[in-house]
């Protein structure tokens, strides 16, 4: 007697799944197929799609752009069809609701693990962590964790985070899973939190998210784009992916940016999520092919 493999389901049937067969989850992540973290060229491109998890659902002047699943989970499922797309970073919800679909077999999938310091809150820099854990990371066979370290000198939720971050880094590597460190020196200013992006606050950055937990041999940084980048990048031996950032100017001038900067040897790639998910032409295939060829091709 010959076994059903159950078909392909669509994003309409992801909730029917969830009340009646939600073990199809576990099984999936068991079953899916893997890859090696990076490929010959060492490089990855990889679709960020963690920020919903924050309350963070706008893209330039739209404060709800990301307020639907089904349409986010379309432009996700588009960018990861695409050729050179190596993987994605998301929420459980999120990475769930893509394995279902198909969308994650090859792929590198990375675990959002720190989503607690909801975007506005006055708790926003006691950034807990909320989502993975280091062990269900490893459970599912995810190719690694990222978490977010926001660091403000005049906020003791930095603490908490720095310890959190560095338990994250230990257990990760451990395993022998990429632990992805996302640094800001940050302040809050009006009851708002801000990044601080000069060169200087991100070297510092750096150096103090470079030696956070008990090794070091697995920790990946995820750095902004930011003036003076070869000076900052001399801060640091660790392969580093650059982010893509609330996308703001012109397409063109992003694109230049990335390309300039993934010229520099410890910079391994992108990870880019509103710029390539929502571009203004609403051509989400074309926006990640051009990331594409600046990742993998030559960088121009």
């Amino acid at each position: 007697m010959t076994t059903r493999t159950p078909s392909r389901p669509g994003i309409a049937d992801l909730t029917e799944i969830r009340v009646r067969e939600p073990h199809r989850i576990a099984a999936g992540w068991a079953a899916r197929r893997r890859r090696d973290l990076v490929g010959a060229d060492g490089r990855l491109l990889i679709v960020a799609a963690d920020h919903p998890a924050r309350g963070a659902l706008g893209v330039r002047g739209d404060a709800r752009a990301m307020a639907s699943r089904s349409d986010l989970l379309e432009r996700l499922t588009t960018a990861l069809a695409r050729p050179g797309v190596d993987g994605v970073l998301g929420t459980p919800d999120i990475l769930d609701d893509l394995l279902l679909l198909g969308a994650l077999e090859d792929k590198v999938a990375i675990g959002s693990m720190n989503r607690g310091g909801l975007q506005g809150a006055v708790f926003e820099l006691d950034d807990r962590f909320t989502a993975y854990t280091a062990g269900e990371i490893v459970a599912r066979g995810l190719e690694g964790g990222k978490m977010l370290t926001r660091i403000c000198l005049d906020d003791p939720g930095t603490a908490a985070t720095l310890e959190a971050s560095g338990r994250a880094v230990t257990a990760l590597g451990a395993h022998g899973v990429m632990a992805m460190v996302e640094p800001f020196l940050s302040v809050r200013r009006e009851g708002r939190v801000h990044n601080l992006l000069d060169p200087d606050s991100t070297i510092t950055s750096v150096h103090i998210a470079a030696g956070l937990g008990a090794t070091s041999r697995h920790t990946w940084l995820k750095l902004p784009v930011v003036e003076e980048l070869e000076r900052v990048m001399d801060a640091t031996t660790l392969p580093t992916l650059l982010l893509g950032g609330d996308p703001g100017g012109h397409p063109d001038e992003t694109y230049a940016r990335w390309g300039r900067a993934l010229r520099l040897p410890a910079v391994r790639g992108l990870v880019v999520g509103r710029a390539l998910l929502f571009p203004p032409d609403g051509d989400v295939a074309a926006a990640v092919d051009l990331a594409a060829g600046l990742v993998h091709g030559d960088g121009s």
